[in-house]
């Protein structure tokens, strides 16, 4: 039984901000944090695409979507301001190890990184939304074309000519010519 001296605590229905909050801050500071491979950079990216949702002027219909998609593209926008100082756990095909290469001319795995981030870096942000969203959050083309509202076709060649246009900068940096 409670005190005479203790308020009353009348329980409140949370809001729908603090239901998405609950539901969704865990995977968004995921996706921010493997994007960014530091945590305070991830908690600071959460923190910003919450406050923007409690902005938001216009209703958001997907508001999984919106908020996966606010954390990857907030993620890439510390990347791009730290210019190549933030880490990127990621292992791609694209830069596996050729053949042809020297033996002093192989990339350790800090080195991909560092390569992967600045590329990534001067990708336009839909660009490189989707290159996080499919090889970094490793999501199928059918669900990044849901989140994005468009087709699985669209997707995929437009992941083709991205995976393409990094090949080609993979290539010449290997070259020494970037």
């Amino acid at each position: 039984m409670a005190a005479a001296c203790e308020p009353m605590l009348k329980p409140q229905t949370p809001t729908l901000l603090e239901q998405l909050f609950w539901a969704h801050h865990e995977r968004v500071l995921r996706a921010a944090y493997r994007v960014t491979g530091n945590m305070a950079d991830a908690e600071d990216v959460a923190q910003t695409v919450f406050i923007r949702l409690a902005g938001a002027k216009e209703e958001i219909t997907n508001p999984e979507s919106y908020l996966y998609r606010a954390a990857i593209n907030g993620a890439l926008d510390v990347i791009r301001k730290r210019k190549g100082e933030v880490e990127l756990d990621v292992a791609l095909d694209i830069a596996s190890s050729s053949p042809h290469l020297s033996p002093e001319r192989q990339m350790s795995s800090r080195e991909l990184r560092q390569w992967l981030r600045r590329e990534l870096g001067k990708l336009n942000a839909a660009q490189a939304e989707l290159f996080v969203l499919r090889y970094i959050e490793e999501r199928d083309n059918a669900e990044i074309a849901k989140m994005c509202g468009t087709s699985r076709a669209s997707v995929a060649v437009r992941l083709h000519q991205i995976r393409a246009k990094l090949k080609k900068q993979f290539q010449r940096f290997m070259r020494g010519e970037l």
